[in-house]
């Protein structure tokens, strides 16, 4: 495992040491990205003897030197469509908590762990915060969760058996970052936040690594990711990055599309402005509860990497969102996660719509089970049937 060289602001360029526990760039405020010495990796002999191990960390080469806290996250299926076999599902699902935030959680607690932290705090939308619950409780750690008060039921249900304190707000994950941001130094939280911290983009990024691994060590021609925070675009963009430089993958990088919902859709707008960043979307509102981000704090980071890769961004209505989550049920016998049918769907469109093509290989990332979600399908389903 290779030790952190330095933090790296992603905006400004700015460095500083990895030997304390850190936020953000003291400069500017933006994202920091773990920066290691990979000169020793370099080569197939080394990407071709990866440790034979059935979660995220057979990465372990190409992320921080620190005694794992895990609970076997990572290596989940990628699931060829029934109808179309360029169309791959990464089945995220399959993950501990049943999403792909346990792999940014898992990352995130190593870390804490590492660096003798006792308190952290953390503003989710539902889903990372029942990981950070979970993955706080394996390391030893004080978990504090702020999530809106209508975060589907099971994301509740995982901060009280995980033993975290939750605190249900009146308003959106915005809302509740407030919260933590006004508390967190006479608490003594460490802020967990999405982007805030460095390292739970370093778990997200072990799911590049796993698709072009599953896919032979090739890119696909596009990959569809639901984006609230984008932590996870973010993160397999620094993984493809890596890869190259140290020479395991080749060829052309896929088109990244960002999926958003039409009732959250700050970077889908910025995007069809031209804009470097998104504004605070304002009355912020859809079932996918994992897309209802007001305001991203990498909103820079995602549309830089959406233009660079000749992708883009698109939003999906909810009755969209539903229509593909019974689509993918009946056709499929997957049951997505609003989020993931945000993506599903918007392949849909972006075949209709020529950008995209029925031959190119695709993977489009389901991240999280829809079982998580029984009781929000209810109400796409009643919603759906009163239309």
């Amino acid at each position: 495992m290779p030790k952190i060289s330095f933090l790296e602001c992603s905006r400004c360029q700015h460095r500083e040491s990895a030997d304390v526990p850190r936020t953000v760039c003291s400069v500017c405020a933006g994202t920091f990205y773990v920066r290691y010495d990979l000169s020793e990796l370099k080569g197939t002999a080394v990407r071709d003897s990866l440790p034979q191990t059935d979660s995220m960390w057979r990465y372990a080469p190409v992320l921080p030197d620190a005694l794992p806290v895990t609970l076997a996250e990572g290596w989940t299926p990628v699931i060829a469509s029934r109808r179309n076999p360029n169309v791959l599902l990464k089945e995220e699902g399959t993950n501990p908590t049943g999403t792909f935030k346990a792999r940014g959680m898992s990352l995130c607690m190593t870390m804490m762990k590492h660096y003798g932290v006792q308190k952290v705090a953390v503003p989710s939308a539902g889903n990372a915060g029942g990981a950070c619950a979970a993955y706080a409780a394996a390391a030893g750690i004080e978990a504090h969760v702020f999530m809106p008060q209508d975060v589907p039921l099971a994301n509740q249900v995982e901060c009280i058996a995980y033993g975290a304190n939750m605190t249900l707000v009146d308003g959106l994950i915005s809302d509740c970052a407030k919260i933590v941001a006004a508390r967190k130094e006479t608490e003594g939280w460490f802020d967990v936040s999405t982007l805030k911290e460095p390292f739970r983009v370093e778990g997200k990024k072990t799911m590049g690594y796993e698709l072009v691994e599953q896919l032979g060590w090739e890119y696909p021609d596009a990959v569809f990711y639901p984006t609230g925070g984008g932590v996870g675009l973010i993160g397999m963009w620094k993984a493809f990055l890596e890869m190259e430089e140290l020479g395991w993958v080749s060829g052309k990088r896929p088109k990244m599309i960002a999926c958003q919902a039409a009732g959250c859709e700050p970077v889908t707008k910025a995007y069809r402005e031209g804009k470097d960043a998104s504004e605070m979307f304002q009355n912020a509102h859809t079932l996918a509860s994992g897309l209802r981000v007001p305001k991203p704090y990498g909103d820079y980071i995602i549309l830089d990497v959406v233009r660079e890769s000749g992708g883009t961004v698109i939003s999906q209505t909810d009755d969209e969102i539903f229509t593909s989550i019974q689509d993918w049920g009946r056709n499929e016998g997957i049951l997505l996660s609003p989020e993931g049918a945000a993506a599903t769907a918007a392949y849909d469109r972006l075949i209709e719509n020529g950008f995209l093509k029925k031959t190119d290989r695709v993977v489009i990332f389901n991240t999280g089970t829809g079982n998580k979600y029984t009781d929000v399908l209810n109400v796409m389903q009643r919603a759906h049937h009163a239309v």
